[in-house]
């Protein structure tokens, strides 16, 4: 069975136009499914929009919006006008690096909107269409950054910690309803918020930074299935091995030694 017959054919993917959200859309435009892509810069998301529509034959909808807004999510349905979401991707999300005490209030409470309220909100209100049909998906975007304290990424990695938890929580409250979640805990990985972040290589042993699509291969292979995974091996043993093997302590200092000596802090 394929994505589109087994879930249906409009997917909204919110952080759509780089990295692991524009990989999601290449992947779910090539499964002939039509998209719903929102993001806060109209050009690029436009560009994005008409390059998919005319390589894969699909219908693309554009939806510009600040998902810090404490609105975004009622915006985004009233652009909708009624089309109904049949698989969701919230991909979407803010960072701070550095000292907790040297960001604002202002972009932690950003942070909080955009990486944790919005996402909790678009599940209620396009998640719950989907069990009244008993069928339909959603993934969201969580992080190694949230499997323990993250020093200089205090606020970042407890808003992953509670996409992974949320995720979680619905996949087991809705997979006897026919909608399948998933949280996608992805390590490292080449997008651009990435690279212009210049990081440098922690140590010898640190994971391979993976590519969005690699990302994103390993999250349909795995939807359906459970209700989150680590990608890529080399993040799977270092999480093991962070989770399992050393005290909690170690981990947390070995996390924030590795963010401190990465961005020269």
């Amino acid at each position: 069975m394929t994505l589109k017959e087994k879930y249906g054919n409009l997917a909204l993917i919110a952080g759509a136009s780089e990295g692991i959200g524009a990989a999601m859309s290449h992947y779910l435009a090539s499964e002939g499914i039509d998209l719903v892509l929102v993001a806060r810069r109209k050009e690029p998301l436009e560009l994005f929009a008409n390059l998919l529509s005319q390589k894969y034959k699909i219908n693309t909808y554009c939806i510009v919006c600040d998902l810090t807004d404490s609105n975004a999510t009622l915006t985004i349905k009233e652009a909708l006008q009624g089309k109904e979401i049949n698989l969701l991707v919230y991909n979407a999300a803010l960072s701070y690096i550095g000292p907790f005490e040297s960001n604002s209030m202002l972009q932690q409470q950003q942070i909080a909107y955009a990486n944790m309220i919005t996402p909790m909100n678009m599940l209620k209100i396009f998640g719950e269409p989907m069990l009244h049909k008993n069928k339909g998906a959603v993934i969201i975007m969580a992080s190694l950054a949230g499997f323990q304290g993250s020093g200089f990424l205090a606020a970042y990695g407890a808003t992953k910690a509670f996409n992974r938890v949320l995720a979680e929580s619905i996949w087991y409250e809705w997979k006897s309803k026919g909608v399948d979640v998933i949280a996608c805990c992805a390590g490292a990985t080449s997008t651009p918020n990435f690279i212009k972040t210049k990081p440098e290589k922690a140590n010898f042993f640190a994971p391979k930074v993976q590519s969005p699509e690699e990302v994103v291969d390993e999250c349909f292979k795995k939807l359906g299935k459970q209700p989150s995974f680590i990608s890529g091996t080399g993040n799977k043993i270092a999480s093991f091995i962070m989770q399992r093997l050393l005290p909690r302590k170690m981990a947390i200092t070995i996390m924030g030694d590795t963010t401190r000596k990465m961005y020269r802090l």
